[in-house]
C-alpha cells in the first residue's frame, strides 16, 4: 500500500508540473529584446550595398548614413572604370575647407566629414576633370551643443585639423574647427578617450555600461561616419584609457572586479578575436597603503586614468591620481622600474624608484595622461590638487594651478629634471582638479588640455563637478608651438579629452560586417533556492519600483529604482535548475570622481546578468524583499 500511495504522489506532482509548465507556455512573453547599434547598422548597411545603381551625375546621398553621426554622409555611385575621386567639403575659408583624394576603383563610397550643422552645405566631387557641386542640408544642432569661443587663433600656424573632446559625463563627443564651428559630433554618449587608429578609425568607449558609475562593457572600432566594424567586450570593463600596440593589439585600462577594488588591473586585448592575451595587476606592483593622495579610498587605491607602451624600453607608464604617481612596468614582466611623484609617505622599500630632482622642479599631483615623447621625455597633465601630502601644506583652489609639464629622466642615476611646463602662469583660472589631456603634436608642439574647471561664486573649486557645488563649467584646450600659443578652444562645460585629428587622414570606409567580439564573462549568482510556484502579481510592483527588463544580444539586464534597505533577488527558473543573482544597492556606488557622479534620493540601479554559462529556457521571476513576484517573461538561451 505504501509503494502504491507513493505512485499516486508521484503522478499527481507530475500532473501537478505538467500543468505549471503547459499555463507558464501559454500565459509567459519572451523578455524584450533591444536591438544593438551593430545590428541596426547592419540592416542599414543591407539595404545601402544592395541597391548602388547610382552614377556620378546623379549620385545617391545618404545624411547621417549610420544614425549616431549627424554631420556626416555617404555619397554612392558607380562608374564604368576605375577612376579616381577627389572631395571637397567647402568650409568658411581656407583653413575650415576640408578635401581628400580617394583611390581609383568602380564602385564609390565617398564619406562626407565636416558639414555645418544648421545650413545647406556645398560639397564638390570631381573626376576626369568633371566637377559637380552637391547641397547638402542638415539639421541645427541640439540645443545643449554649441558651437565654441576661440579666444586666440594664429590661422597662419594652423591647418584643417579638428579638436575632438569626448564629455566627462554628460555632453557630447564632438569635434570643432579653427573658428569654433561643430563640424562632427555623436549622438550616443561613448565617454573616455578618443583614440584615432592606424588604419583610419576611431576607438571610443562602448555606450553601454558593464558596472556603475561609469565602467563600460569595453570598446568600439568606427568611423566617422558612425559605423561600428569592431565591439570589444570583456569582464571587467573598461575606463578611462586605450593604447593600439605595435603589433595591433589593445592595451587598456580595466579592473577585476572579484578583487572588490577598481582601476588597477591593466588588460592586452587581441585585435582579431578579442581575447586577453596578458594581464597586470597593480596590487602585485605597488603596497596599497602608501603614498595616499586625499583622494585616495580603500577599494579604488590606486586610480589608473593612462595607459602608454614604450617600444624602446619593453614597458608600461601608468597614472595613479590617488597616489599622486606615475609609474613605469616592465612589459614582460611586470616589474616595476621607476616612480615619478613625491615620495613622501611611501614605504623604504620603493624609495630606490623614486628620481631625485635637478635644478629648478615641482612635482606633479593627481595627474592625467601620462606619456612618453620620442625623445624619451615623460609627459604628463599636473592637475596640481592640493600640492603636498601634508594637509598642513595644501593649497587652496584659489591659489593653484594645472598644467603640461615634461621631465627627462636619467634612469642610471635617478635624477629628474623639469624641461618645460605650460599652465603655471595662468593660475586657477586653468585649474582643473580632474581628468585633462596632454599630447604630443611635434617636437615642440603641443596639445595642452584642461578639461574640468569648476566654479562657484566666481571661485575655483578643488573637487570634481559631480562632488561639488558649482555654477559654472569650464574647458581650455591650448595648443602650443615653439613656445608660442596658437589656439585656444573655450568650452563651456567639462570635457575628459581632447585630441587634434585630420579627419581625412587615412580615411578607410569599408563594406565590411561588424563583429562583436571577447566576453563579459559569466555573472556570479548567490547559492540559494527559491520556490516560486505562489507568487505574487508582478503589475503590483512593477510600476512601484519603475522596472524595465530588456534583453540585449550577449546579457540580460533589469532596471529599476529602490530604497538602498531594499533586498532585490533576480531569478531565472527552470524545471530543472535554477539561478539567483542578488541585486545591489547602494547610494555609492563604485566612484573614482572622474565624471559627474550625483547622489539621489530615489537609488536607480540596473542589474546585468551575462549570457556565458546559461542555456536552455528560463521563466523569470523578481523577488523584493522576501515576496516573489512572476514578471509573466521568459528567456531562452
Amino acid at each position: 500500500m505504501k509503494a502504491k500511495y507513493k505512485l499516486i504522489i508521484l503522478i499527481v506532482v507530475a500532473c501537478i508540473c505538467c500543468v505549471g509548465i503547459y499555463y507558464k507556455v501559454e500565459k509567459v512573453k519572451p523578455v524584450t529584446i533591444k536591438t544593438s547599434l551593430m545590428e541596426e547598422q547592419a540592416l542599414l548597411d543591407n539595404e545601402y550595398f544592395i541597391r548602388n545603381k547610382d552614377t556620378f551625375d546623379n549620385p545617391r546621398i545618404i545624411l547621417n548614413p549610420y544614425k549616431i553621426s549627424p554631420l556626416t554622409a555617404l555619397v554612392m555611385f558607380k562608374t564604368n572604370d576605375s577612376t579616381i575621386v577627389t572631395v571637397t567639403v567647402l568650409g568658411k575659408d581656407d583653413k575650415t575647407t576640408l578635401t581628400h583624394t580617394f583611390t581609383s576603383t568602380k564602385e564609390h563610397y565617398i564619406p562626407i566629414y565636416g558639414l555645418y550643422a544648421g545650413t545647406t552645405n556645398k560639397v564638390i566631387i570631381e573626376m576626369n576633370g568633371e566637377k559637380k557641386v552637391l547641397e547638402i542640408e542638415t539639421d541645427a544642432l541640439p540645443e545643449d551643443l554649441k558651437n565654441a569661443n576661440t579666444t586666440i587663433n594664429d590661422k597662419n600656424e594652423l591647418d584643417n585639423s579638428l579638436y575632438f573632446v569626448t564629455p566627462s559625463s554628460t555632453g557630447y563627443t564632438a569635434a570643432y574647427d579653427i573658428n569654433g564651428d561643430v563640424r562632427w559630433y555623436l549622438t550616443e554618449n561613448m565617454i573616455w578617450d578618443i583614440q584615432p587608429l592606424k588604419n583610419g578609425h576611431l576607438m571610443l568607449s562602448s555606450n553601454r555600461l558593464v558596472n556603475n558609475p561609469y565602467y563600460t562593457t569595453g570598446l568600439v572600432e568606427m568611423d566617422y561616419l558612425g559605423k561600428i566594424y569592431y565591439e570589444y567586450s570583456l569582464p571587467g570593463g573598461y575606463h578611462h584609457d586605450v593604447y593600439e600596440m605595435p603589433n595591433g593589439n589593445l592595451l587598456l585600462a580595466s579592473n577585476d572586479f572579484t578583487s572588490g577594488y577598481v582601476e588597477d588591473y591593466i588588460v592586452e586585448l587581441d585585435r582579431e578575436d578579442g581575447s586577453i592575451v596578458k594581464s597586470w595587476d597593480l596590487k602585485d606592483v605597488l603596497n596599497m597603503e602608501d603614498g595616499k593622495s586625499e583622494n585616495w579610498i580603500e577599494y579604488d587605491w590606486f586610480h589608473n586614468n593612462s595607459i602608454w607602451f614604450d617600444s624602446k624600453t619593453n614597458s608600461i607608464t601608468l597614472s595613479g591620481r590617488h597616489q599622486d604617481a606615475v609609474i613605469n612596468i616592465d612589459y614582460e614582466t611586470g616589474n616595476l622600474n621607476w616612480i615619478i611623484g613625491d615620495p613622501t609617505n611611501w614605504s623604504s622599500e620603493y624609495q630606490k624608484y623614486f628620481f631625485k630632482p635637478i635644478g629648478e622642479f615641482e612635482w606633479q599631483w593627481s595627474q592625467h595622461a601620462a606619456m612618453i615623447t620620442p625623445e624619451g621625455y615623460v609627459f604628463t597633465f599636473d592637475n596640481g590638487n592640493n600640492k603636498s601630502k601634508n594637509k598642513d601644506e595644501y593649497v587652496s583652489a584659489s591659489e593653484s594651478y594645472s598644467r603640461g609639464v615634461m621631465y627627462k629622466i636619467d634612469t642610471v642615476n635617478m635624477t629628474i629634471e623639469q624641461i618645460w611646463q605650460y599652465g603655471k602662469e595662468r593660475g586657477s583660472e586653468f585649474y582643473s582638479p580632474y581628468i585633462s589631456d596632454v599630447d604630443y603634436l611635434n617636437s615642440n608642439h603641443y596639445l595642452i588640455h584642461s578639461g574640468g574647471i569648476v566654479y562657484k561664486d566666481g571661485v575655483a573649486q578643488n573637487q570634481p563637478a559631480g562632488l561639488a557645488e558649482y555654477d559654472a563649467l569650464y574647458s581650455k584646450t591650448v595648443e602650443i608651438k615653439n613656445d608660442k600659443v596658437i589656439f585656444e578652444l573655450d568650452l563651456d562645460g567639462n570635457y575628459y579629452r581632447a585630441e587634434k585629428i585630420n579627419i581625412y587622414d587615412n580615411v578607410n570606409y569599408s563594406k565590411e560586417e561588424s563583429k562583436q567580439l571577447g566576453t563579459l564573462g559569466e555573472t556570479k549568482e548567490d547559492k540559494q533556492y527559491n520556490f516560486v510556484w505562489f507568487n505574487k502579481d508582478f503589475k503590483e510592483v512593477q510600476e512601484k519600483y519603475n522596472i524595465n527588463i530588456t534583453k540585449e544580444s550577449d546579457r540580460l539586464v533589469i532596471e529599476g529604482t529602490f530604497k538602498k534597505e531594499d533586498n532585490v533577488t533576480i531569478i531565472l527558473d527552470s524545471p530543472f535548475r535554477q539561478k539567483n543573482y542578488n541585486v545591489r544597492i547602494s547610494s555609492k556606488p563604485y566612484t573614482a570622481m572622474c565624471v559627474d557622479v550625483f547622489n539621489k534620493d530615489e537609488l536607480t540601479v540596473t542589474k546585468y546578468i551575462n549570457d556565458e554559462g546559461l542555456n536552455g529556457k528560463y521563466y523569470l521571476f523578481i523577488k523584493i524583499n522576501g515576496k516573489i513576484y512572476d514578471t509573466d517573461m521568459y528567456i531562452y538561451y
